[in-house]
C-alpha cells in the first residue's frame, strides 16, 4: 500500500479520488486551502485511521515542502477552476496554477515520487478539429481575453511535468479531464449540470447560455477517478499525456433537455447571451470531445457511463441533499 498526497482533496474529483484511494487500503493525506473544495465533501471519511486532512494553500512552499516528506504518490489536483472563476480572476489562475506546481514536481525529481497532474481540455484552445487527440495543437485565443488564461496556464504545467520527466526521469502522468461530473459537484463556478440541476429543481427555467449549441461530454466522477489510479499503477503511462472522459458528444441545449425530460416536461429553457453570464471579453469553444483511444489503449478503460445513467444519479444525489438540509 501506498502513502498519497491529494492536493486539492477536498474539492469535487479530489474527494472522489480520496475516498477510492482509502477503499483500496491506501493512506491518504489531503492538503487543501477550502477556497473552492468543501470540508463536507470528506465528512464521511472523517476519523478514518488512513486519513489525514491539511487545511493550507499548495501556494505556501514550506508546506508544501512539509507535506510532500514520505509521500510515495502525489495526486496534483488543487488548481483554479472554473469558467466564471478563472473570467473574474485571471490572476488567482495564473499564480496558483503554475508556481506551485513547479515547486511540487521539484520535490517529487528528488524523492522520485510518482506524480499525477491534472490537467484539462482546455489546453486544446479554440482546436476546430472533430476529435482532439493528444497530440494535436493547442489554438488559444488573444491574451486580451482572460478566459485563456485557464487553459494556458496548465499547458505551461504539461510543459514542466514533461520536462521533470526527460530531464530527471520524473515518473509523472497527466490527464486532461473532459467535463467531469457527479454528486458532490456545485454550479457555483460556471459547472453546467450542477446548476441546471438545480434551476430545474427550483421549478425553472434552465438558463442556457448564446445558443445551446455548443457540444460536449460528460463523465461521470468514478470512473474518472478510477482511470487516474490506473494510469498512475501503469509503469506505460509515464511521461504520458492522456484525455480522460467521455467520447459521447450532447449540445448543451439537448443536456437541458434530458434533465427537463427527467425533473419536469412542463419546464422552460431560457437563453442568456455570455456577455451578460461573464462580461464582454468572453470567448467560448463551440466543441468540445475527446478522442480517448490512447487512454483506452494504455489501460484497457474508459469511462463508459451513458448520459442518462449520470444525470439519474445526479438528481438522486441532489433530491438527498435537499431533504437532508
Amino acid at each position: 500500500m501506498a502513502r498519497c498526497l491529494v492536493t486539492g482533496g477536498a474539492g469535487f474529483i479530489g474527494s472522489h479520488l480520496t475516498e477510492r484511494l482509502l477503499e483500496l487500503g491506501h493512506e491518504v493525506i489531503v492538503l487543501d486551502n477550502l477556497s473552492t473544495g468543501r470540508r463536507a465533501n470528506l465528512s464521511h471519511l472523517e476519523g478514518h485511521a488512513k486519513l489525514t486532512v491539511r487545511t493550507g494553500s499548495i501556494t505556501d512552499p514550506v508546506l508544501l515542502a512539509e507535506t510532500t516528506v514520505g509521500i510515495d504518490v502525489i495526486y496534483h489536483l488543487a488548481a483554479a477552476v472554473g469558467v466564471k472563476l478563472v473570467a473574474d480572476d485571471p490572476v488567482r489562475t495564473i499564480e496558483t496554477n503554475i508556481y506551485p506546481t513547479e515547486v511540487l514536481l521539484r520535490s517529487a525529481a528528488q524523492a522520485k515520487q510518482r506524480v499525477f497532474l491534472a490537467s484539462t481540455s482546455e489546453v486544446y484552445g479554440k482546436n476546430p478539429k472533430e476529435r482532439w487527440t493528444e497530440e494535436e495543437d493547442l489554438h488559444f485565443g488573444p491574451t486580451t481575453r482572460p478566459r485563456w488564461a485557464y487553459g494556458c496556464s496548465k499547458a505551461i504545467d504539461e510543459f514542466l511535468a514533461l520536462a521533470y520527466h526527460r530531464k530527471f526521469d520524473l515518473p509523472v502522468v497527466i490527464g486532461r479531464f473532459f467535463n467531469v461530473v457527479g454528486p458532490r459537484q456545485v454550479g457555483h463556478y460556471g459547472m453546467v449540470i450542477p446548476r441546471f440541476v438545480e434551476q430545474a429543481l427550483n421549478g425553472g427555467p434552465i438558463v442556457v447560455y448564446d445558443d445551446g449549441e455548443q457540444v460536449r461530454c460528460f463523465a461521470h466522477v468514478r470512473e474518472v477517478v478510477d482511470a487516474i489510479i490506473r494510469l498512475v499503477d501503469s509503469p506505460t503511462a509515464q511521461g504520458g499525456v492522456f484525455n480522460i472522459g467521455s467520447d459521447a458528444p450532447v449540445s448543451i441545449r439537448g443536456l437541458a433537455a434530458e434533465i427537463i425530460k427527467r425533473i419536469d416536461p412542463k419546464i422552460s429553457i431560457e437563453f442568456l447571451p455570455y456577455h451578460d453570464a461573464y462580461g464582454e471579453d468572453f470567448e467560448d469553444v463551440r466543441r468540445r470531445v475527446p478522442d480517448i483511444s490512447k487512454l483506452e489503449r494504455t489501460i484497457h478503460y474508459k469511462p463508459s457511463m451513458t448520459l442518462g445513467e449520470i444525470l439519474d444519479d445526479i438528481i438522486r444525489w441532489k433530491r438527498a441533499q435537499r431533504q437532508s438540509d
